[in-house]
């Protein structure tokens, strides 16, 4: 039994504790839900259920969420070499019979001075004159030529070689080992084949995305869906720039988690219990497992009085009860988007469990009072 030092400890400690909050590290569900059912409150709250779900696809994305992004599709081109603006060709031509007019006996053949391919696509043939070649594959653009020939030498067989020129490339910019200019030797060459070429994406970018800018527009999505989906590995043209850069894309987990930090996005999409598990979990001894909120801004456009085309507020406040299971799998299904806050709640046990800690000290502090009192 405590003296009547202890008891007087005692009894004021606990009167300490009835007029203060005790310190901790996150907020309890009930203080950031306070005020939800108020008449006009500062923020919508959803509890995570499967009726949700199949209303959130119909919500416009958060104010800091990615934008749809849009990406080319169809196979590689034709195998070969396309002749384009800027190549430059090589003719050799051969005349048989006995009149030649390019040729001798002594040198069957001919060798025509490299050309390059004009703006209008066309090349220079001695006693021929323009002949266009672009937008032919090299075969093509032989037999033309040869055709051209032959109706002054009729005996006459051409052979044509082109080397593609800047106009007829396309660059890697970045995010690969060996950034540069590929060129289209082939039209076959794809999106992966040129990352390919280029040495591979670096290893240390973290989820890679991919940047495609052809003819004034800008294509992105992540190399890891191009990769599943071969559909979506989509042939390159002249001109091409393509990049390979880190997914900037982050969350912030803060409460009784594992960690209190901004986390970078691993992967296209991250559900709910993936960003809680990717904070580090819910702290046993901390957490209320009843309370994960996520805490998300939407942009005032998005704000609707129907819920199943926006939220109520441009604040919205999604809770997630795991600790059943329609809660777990709803928060399975639930996509977090860039920039959410993913708070795990103080569980209210903290306060008993710390004031029962701080009461077992006191009564320390008392049974040392009784025994120097004595």
């Amino acid at each position: 039994m405590l003296s009547k030092p202890g008891l007087v400890v005692a009894v004021l400690l606990t009167a300490a504790l009835s007029g203060c909050t005790l310190p901790r590290g996150a907020a309890m569900q009930s203080e950031i839900l306070s005020n939800a059912n108020d008449k006009t409150p500062n923020f919508a709250h959803y509890p995570v259920d499967s009726k949700l779900l199949s209303e959130l696809p119909n919500w416009p994305a958060g104010k800091s969420g990615a934008a749809k992004r849009s990406w080319i599709k169809g196979g590689n081109g034709a195998s070969g070499q396309v002749l384009a603006a800027g190549d430059t060709v090589s003719l050799s031509i051969w005349e048989g019979g006995q009149n030649k007019l390019l040729t001798s006996e002594g040198a069957p053949a001919t060798q025509i001075a490299p050309t390059t391919v004009a703006n209008n696509g066309q090349i220079f043939v001695p006693y021929v004159g323009a002949v266009k070649v672009s937008g032919l594959s090299v075969e093509a653009a032989r037999e033309k030529v040869q055709q051209s020939v032959e109706a002054l030498i009729p005996e006459a067989q051409v052979q044509l070689a082109a080397t593609p020129g800047k106009g007829n490339t396309v660059s890697l910019i970045g995010g690969v080992s060996n950034p540069g200019t590929i060129p289209l030797v082939d039209r076959s060459l794809t999106v992966l084949g040129a990352i390919s070429e280029a040495g591979g994406a670096h290893a240390a970018i973290e989820n890679p995305q991919l940047r495609l800018y052809r003819g004034g527009k800008v294509y992105e999505t992540s190399l890891q869906r191009v990769l599943d989906d071969p559909a979506l590995d989509a042939g390159l043209r002249p001109g091409d720039k393509l990049m390979v850069l880190k997914d900037d894309r982050s969350f912030l987990a803060l409460g009784a988690s594992g960690v209190e930090k901004i986390i970078p996005f691993p992967k296209d999409h991250v559900n709910a219990l993936e960003a809680v598990t990717l904070a580090g979990g819910i702290s046993d001894a901390r957490a209320n497992p009843k309370g994960v909120l996520i805490l998300r801004e939407y942009p005032a456009s998005a704000v609707s009085s129907d819920a199943t085309q926006g939220p109520q507020n441009a604040r919205v406040v999604f809770s997630m009860d795991l600790t059943t299971s329609e809660g777990l799998f709803s928060a399975q299904n639930f996509e977090v988007q860039p920039n959410d806050l993913v708070l795990a709640t103080e569980s209210s046990l903290v306060n008993t469990r710390t004031i029962l800690g701080l009461f077992g000290s006191t009564l320390g502090l008392a049974r040392t009072a009784d025994a120097i009192t004595n």
